[in-house]
């Protein structure tokens, strides 16, 4: 902002001292356009970067959370004075990045992603967990794995863990975010509140961490949307479910205009361009957790 108004503050004095002095009205003018040329270009692509950026996008967003936020303000429409007017104004911000301790995987759990990533979750908060000892706790769904008439019938996520979680040479898949919110709620305290996000859009990650809060998500290996062909369906005891073998879990700790930023357990990267992050987290079924500190009620004694 001050070099625009630097840069705009030079090209309107040299217009001024090029028509009112005689002077310097030869030797001046084609300074003063081209300063006063490069501040208008400044301030277009500043505009560009805001309105073309992270409106369009915001839209998006908010348009799945509309039931959420001020009716008043139309989703269609988003300008800078209602996203000033919104209950929650903080949402808007160039980045957020939090430290969240990065906890692996390997060579322990090969399909301990979720739990794992729970285990990040918690120690971000001071909670002494050990994802060996979640591991072991995080409820299982013990159906079989069998193929009958050409039919795969397995376990369900939702349900429990799936498979083996130690090894990759006999069937697993994982877990969904149905036992690990059942799990975190074995660790909190009162002062802290397992919230589970799941089904609300995006928007409801990018606010808690605004909050401070890491949150947890389920997501694809890859971090973009998959194609139909890297789903199949499975046979479970609460009915079919669509999987893919490509899913995962990571602990998101910030974003940026275009990137969301998270701790991999598998370390493989650390961020993903923001839209296809977006587009493989719905895909799996906008699965997402979060823990947020509880106000301390104060009793006041009646004297």
């Amino acid at each position: 902002m001050f070099t625009l108004l630097f840069t705009f503050s030079i090209g309107v004095t040299f217009w001024f001292l090029s028509n009112h002095v005689k002077f310097f009205r030869k030797s001046l003018k084609i300074y003063g356009l081209l300063f006063t040329t490069l501040a208008f270009t400044l301030v277009m692509v500043n505009l560009y970067d805001t309105k073309n950026i992270w409106y369009p996008r915001l839209e998006t967003i908010w348009a799945a959370e509309k039931n959420h936020v001020n009716d008043a303000v139309p989703v269609t429409n988003i300008t800078e004075e209602s996203i000033v007017n919104l209950e929650e104004p903080t949402f808007i911000k160039e980045e957020i990045h939090l430290e969240a301790p990065h906890i692996l995987q390997y060579p322990e759990l090969p399909r301990g992603c979720e739990v794992t990533s729970l285990a990040m979750l918690l120690s971000y908060y001071d909670y002494d967990v050990d994802k060996m000892k979640l591991a072991e706790e995080v409820k299982k769904d013990p159906t079989p794995y069998t193929v009958k008439n050409g039919k795969i019938h397995f376990g369900n996520p939702y349900d429990g863990f799936v498979g083996d979680m130690y090894s990759l040479t006999t069937p697993g898949l994982g877990v969904y975010h149905g036992p690990l919110v059942e799990l975190a709620n074995q660790y909190v305290k009162e002062h802290h509140e397992v919230v589970d996000l799941t089904g609300d859009s995006f928007y409801k990650v990018l606010e808690a961490l605004n909050n401070g809060q890491p949150v947890q998500v389920i997501i694809n290996a890859k971090y973009k949307k998959l194609p139909d062909s890297a789903f199949k369906t499975w046979q479970t005891p609460s009915g079919p479910i669509d999987i893919t073998m490509s899913e995962h879990s990571v602990l998101v700790t910030g974003y940026d205009e275009e990137h969301i930023y998270f701790n991999d357990p598998l370390d493989r990267q650390s961020k993903a361009p923001f839209d296809d992050f977006v587009a493989a987290w719905e895909q799996m079924g906008k699965q997402a957790i979060t823990i947020e500190k509880v106000e301390e009620q104060i009793e006041i004694s009646e004297i």
